[in-house]
């Protein structure tokens, strides 16, 4: 059996176009990392920002069954720096696997090191804890559980309704662990609040805003599961909506406001818009019409795959094509027991899909798919995606991107190999790097 080292090397090799920081990086996001415990954090009264889990596992074990990493969290994210490949800076978002050939340990100085096939590889940076973390809510909740950060910092990630009204195996997409997640922390003991009230969500962003000195932060997502009812009254577009609305009475134009939510009406997508939000992620999920049916069921008995394409096009109208970023899950087309068996057919069936988009001036984005175990999905592929589709991916979409005339989308932070600091995928890492900074789009009227 081929050694992982010598499958990353092989792919280094045969698409040199690629970055190595990305071919790596999309390694670890797809499998995971282990720790030792020398490179756990003190969880929230230590000097590391820890893991927030801020809205699925990401793991590839449940809590239980992590060990130590389950009560002295990991750490929110690793940088790379180094090594043997000449790593330029690279974030990546932690993803926990005990069983995982690269391992996060201290040498015998002390100095953390990222390790393959036990063979030091990387030099490790950890997150440090933020000033922020250090605080709380008049409550006492801390600001990690109401408005955490990634991305190192740059975008804080307001789920704010922590479940999903897709419940249940014929309706929850078969990728997704977010009800589990809840259920997991919850059973843990841990602090998950399931709807947050705005009043902690202004709370704890005058709390970021106040010591957050540096301005690294840049960008809020709100987010949390669909609503195919209401929530207090009230359906999707007002109960993410309101949230936005205060954010940007109390903070105008303190954050790129974003928001992640199903693909509505154009009338709600414009009350979206009427609340101060600039960037709508309508996330399409996987392209093929036959995956999208077995994998997304509640989003197609709800709405359905060409009515969700249709509001995505109608959206553009609002925020303009540039502002309209939907999300897919790189790598669940090809899980079996549905999915495509080569990676070549895998990746003409996205690229037809990031066509269609791109072709219509709207960039998708993607996260890259990690099998978390309570899914189906994870459950009949622990080992996830081949890595050659993940690296595939990354050359077919900027050669997509160019063939529109197309550049990095806004609200992810700098683009380029040492540059980027969008953490889930690889695709900003890939793209090439812009020398103007990045501005916050002014919403369309």
């Amino acid at each position: 059996m081929q050694s992982r080292t010598a499958l990353v090397e092989d792919l280094m090799d045969r698409f040199p176009q690629v970055p190595r920081e990305a071919v790596l990086k999309e390694d670890l996001l797809r499998g995971g990392i282990a720790f030792d415990e020398s490179a756990l954090s003190g969880n929230e009264d230590g000097d590391v920002k820890p893991k927030s889990y801020f809205i699925f596992s990401f793991d590839h074990r449940t809590l239980p069954e992590l060990g130590a990493a389950a009560l002295r969290r990991p750490p929110e994210e690793i940088v790379l720096t180094g090594g043997p490949y000449g790593l330029r800076r690279t974030v990546v978002s932690v993803r926990v696997n005990p069983a995982s050939p690269y391992r996060v340990a201290a040498d015998d100085d002390g100095v953390l090191g990222l390790y393959l096939d036990g063979v030091r590889i990387a030099d490790v940076g950890l997150p440090p804890m933020p000033d922020y973390y250090r605080h709380t809510l008049a409550n006492g909740k801390s600001v990690m559980e109401v408005a955490p950060t990634i991305q190192w910092g740059y975008l804080i990630y307001l789920t704010v309704f922590r479940v999903c009204q897709y419940f249940g195996a014929k309706e929850e997409c078969q990728y997704c662990d977010i009800n589990h997640n809840w259920r997991q922390h919850k059973a843990a003991g841990r602090p998950y609040t399931g709807v947050k009230p705005v009043e902690e969500v202004l709370e704890a962003l005058e709390i970021i805003d106040r010591y957050d000195t540096a301005r690294a932060s840049t960008a809020y997502t709100l987010t949390g599961g669909a609503v195919t009812s209401h929530i207090g009254g009230k359906d999707e577009a007002d109960f993410y909506g309101q949230y936005a609305k205060a954010i940007e009475e109390r903070f105008p134009g303190r954050w790129i406001g974003k928001v992640v939510a199903q693909a509505l009406p154009k009338a709600d997508v414009q009350r979206f818009h009427d609340y101060g939000v600039r960037i709508y992620h309508p996330n399409y999920e996987v392209w093929d019409r036959r995956l999208f049916e077995l994998y997304c069921p509640g989003k197609e008995r709800y709405v359905g795959r060409d009515e969700w394409h249709r509001r995505i096009l109608d959206s553009a109208e609002v925020f303009g094509p540039r502002n309209v970023i939907p999300n897919f899950v790189a790598g669940v087309e090809m899980a079996e027991p549905f999915g495509f068996t080569t990676v070549g057919e895998a990746i003409d069936s996205t690229v037809e899909g990031l066509r269609f988009f791109m072709s219509r001036g709207i960039t998708p984005r993607f996260t890259t798919w990690c099998p978390e175990p309570t899914t189906p999905l994870g459950k009949a592929n622990p080992q996830g995606a081949p890595l050659e589709y993940h690296v595939r991916l990354l050359q077919a979409y900027r050669a997509t991107m160019e063939e529109n005339g197309l550049t990095s989308p806004p609200g992810y932070g700098p683009a380029g190999p040492g540059r980027a600091v969008f953490s889930v995928s690889s695709f900003m890492d890939s793209l090439p790097a812009e020398e103007t900074a990045e501005e916050a789009p002014e919403p369309a009227r």
